[in-house]
């Protein structure tokens, strides 16, 4: 690797621990910036000022925001510059809907077809979860529901659904941010993600569509009095 595409000591390295690559870094903390409305829906966001604060060149950047733009994150506007994607209602609601039909079904797949090394991933990350819920750890909860409904997609046996789910959960994250404003929302959603865990654990398909379908609709509603 050149020393153009090497990272900074600062940035975080991935799990195997291979250099990120600027490009990539640079991705990651503007994906993070919008997840989290530290960019906030409608703001204007100048390529040279993002370099600038965070301290990367512009070509990661522009990489960056190209790839935010097929990830429907942010749009450019002529003579405007980037905006950072509004948060709609009926944007909202549908991607909700279409979670609820490839997640109620994903949920019941993972009853069926779970085995014992899957369960135990599952139950280790929903006690992770329940230690974040403790310290109101809102970034650490927000990557282990990622982690959680993602694994259920993968105990599914069906890569194509796994990959639609996995796609969704990615352009929810800033409508999940928003909506852990509610005040009990960390113990809901511990709550449901138990009840999913128990109903996987157990076989119990008709139990873990349920669990799932009353997840989902939670979620809808959390974010509905958010917007």
């Amino acid at each position: 690797m050149s020393n153009s595409d090497s990272v900074p000591p600062s940035v975080n390295r991935v799990r195997d621990r291979k250099p990120v690559s600027l490009r990539d870094a640079a991705y990651q903390e503007i994906k993070r910036r919008i997840i989290t409305c530290e960019y906030a829906p409608g703001e204007c966001i100048n390529e040279a000022a993002v370099s600038s604060a965070l301290g990367f060149g512009r070509t990661p950047v522009h990489q960056a925001l190209d790839r935010l733009m097929l990830e429907e994150m942010v749009e450019v506007i002529p003579r405007k510059g980037v905006i950072i994607k509004p948060i709609v209602m009926q944007d909202v609601l549908e991607l909700i809907e279409v979670r609820k039909v490839n997640e109620v079904h994903c949920a019941r797949l993972a009853a069926q077809y779970a085995n014992n090394a899957q369960i135990a991933e599952l139950a280790s990350v929903v006690e992770a979860a329940q230690n974040a819920v403790g310290r109101r750890d809102i970034n650490a909860l927000m990557t282990l529901d990622g982690q959680f409904h993602n694994l259920l997609a993968e105990i599914t046996r069906n890569f194509e659904l796994a990959e639609v789910v996995k796609r969704l959960n990615e352009r929810s994250l800033r409508f999940w941010f928003i909506s852990f404003t509610t005040p009990t929302h960390h113990s809901d959603f511990q709550r449901q993600h138990e009840r999913i865990f128990l109903a996987v654990r157990n076989h119990d398909a008709d139990e873990a569509e349920a669990a799932m379908q009353e997840h989902i609709e939670s979620f809808r509603r959390s974010v509905a009095r958010q917007l």
